[in-house]
């Protein structure tokens, strides 16, 4: 089986995963607005914590490394289906990035957390290094993945370890989105949200590291497309198999310095970079974990069934991630039902879960009567406007 012969049904599935934990991870945040309602027993407070520090160890950071692991392997799976045809789908990438941002656009109105603005921006790297050989490529995006502008501010820190460090920007802009998301405004909402919620997300994401992180995983997933690692074979098991133990071994180490750095480095100017490079690298370990894991046990008679329940959920994950944000948003905000004021983390994980089953559902009725999602068949549509043949 190749690429072009087969739709990968484990790459559909490990992306509805990353998709559906993405969608736990929002709904115990409020979708970004972050409160602690009063009045819960004391017994459901502790419970709360325990939710909340075990769904940010298990995807915090993960699941959208996954994704954007997984958005350079569909633009390799992309490319290589039109090379075959003898077209250069680099034009079409670009004018479907600009479609992707317009997604993201509408989606971040509702949510301004919304990664697709962020990944249409970044996923122009992805065409000047399409043509670069697999060596380049993997030195490009490791070097991205090792955070050289984190490293500046480390050095830096080292000279002037006494210098006071302001709190990180975004905080400021963050700390201002309950004036709109409390109110019964929408249309107050959305303004906030595409000013400054949108403000305070993108540099948030330059503040952690996030964007040279998904560059960085754009690329690689490009290369795991060029060698065929997500085929089934004996090869690429092999090598799933090493990737599971080496990851496992190295989170381990990484997790424990990235939590006892500030206890041990005082100076702030050094910690907070090394923090930054770290949690950068301990979340690729345990992402490659997740990843690893999930495909090698995707593969086992056992585990296959039920894995692949995720299958329909990943194959129209564009309309699920928008649709979970439409509907979030109302069950949360002030502009809708406002259940912020009264959910802690366990009663959200438990929203999450119904609205992961029934998002499950409408997706497993809607691909017996259609063939792409239906924001998928639109972004099809778009990307190949003024095209004779589409894909």
């Amino acid at each position: 089986m190749t690429l072009h012969e087969s739709r990968l049904t484990v790459v559909d599935a490990l992306r509805g995963f990353a998709i559906v934990s993405i969608m736990l991870l929002h709904n115990i945040e409020h979708f970004d607005f972050y409160f602690s309602p009063a009045g819960l027993p004391a017994w459901m407070v502790s419970l709360d914590k325990v939710i909340w520090g075990t769904l940010f160890f298990l995807f915090g950071g993960k699941s959208y490394a996954i994704f954007a692991l997984l958005f350079g392997l569909t633009f390799f799976i992309q490319s290589s289906n039109q090379e075959k045809r003898g077209k250069d789908f680099r034009g079409r990438f670009a004018w479907r990035l600009v479609l992707l941002f317009v997604f993201g656009f509408i989606n971040s109105a509702f949510y301004e957390g919304d990664i697709l603005t962020i990944y249409a921006v970044i996923g122009f790297v992805l065409i000047p290094v399409a043509i670069l050989k697999n060596k380049t490529v993997f030195w490009i995006a490791l070097v991205l993945m090792l955070q050289p502008y984190e490293w500046i501010n480390f050095f830096i820190g080292l000279k002037f370890p006494d210098t006071r460090m302001a709190d990180p920007v975004s905080w400021s802009y963050f700390g201002r989105i309950g004036e709109y998301i409390t109110g019964n405004s929408v249309v107050n909402t959305w303004v906030g949200n595409l000013t400054t919620g949108k403000t305070g997300v993108i540099i948030w994401n330059w503040e952690n590291g996030r964007v040279f992180q998904t560059a960085s995983l754009f690329m690689f997933g490009m290369l795991a497309g060029r060698r065929a690692l997500f085929i089934p074979s004996a090869g690429s098991q092999r090598f799933w198999k090493r990737t599971l133990i080496i990851a496992s071994l190295s989170f381990i180490p990484l997790f424990i310095t990235k939590n006892s750095i500030a206890v041990l480095i005082s100076s702030v100017a050094i910690h907070r970079p090394l923090v930054t490079i770290i949690s950068s690298w301990s979340n690729m370990a345990f992402m490659l974990v997740l990843v690893s894991g999930f495909v090698l046990l995707f593969q086992t008679g056992f585990f296959h069934r039920p894995l692949n329940v995720f299958s329909s959920f990943g194959r129209m994950s564009l309309s699920n991630y928008i649709l979970q944000s439409l509907v979030g948003s109302f069950i949360y905000y002030g502009f809708g039902l406002g259940l912020y004021q009264y959910t802690g983390a366990t009663y959200c994980l438990l929203i999450g879960l119904v609205l992961a089953v029934l998002q499950g559902c409408f997706s497993s009725w809607w691909f017996k009567h259609h063939q792409k999602g239906p924001l998928e068949a639109l972004w099809h549509k778009g990307t190949w406007v003024g095209s004779k043949g589409w894909n």
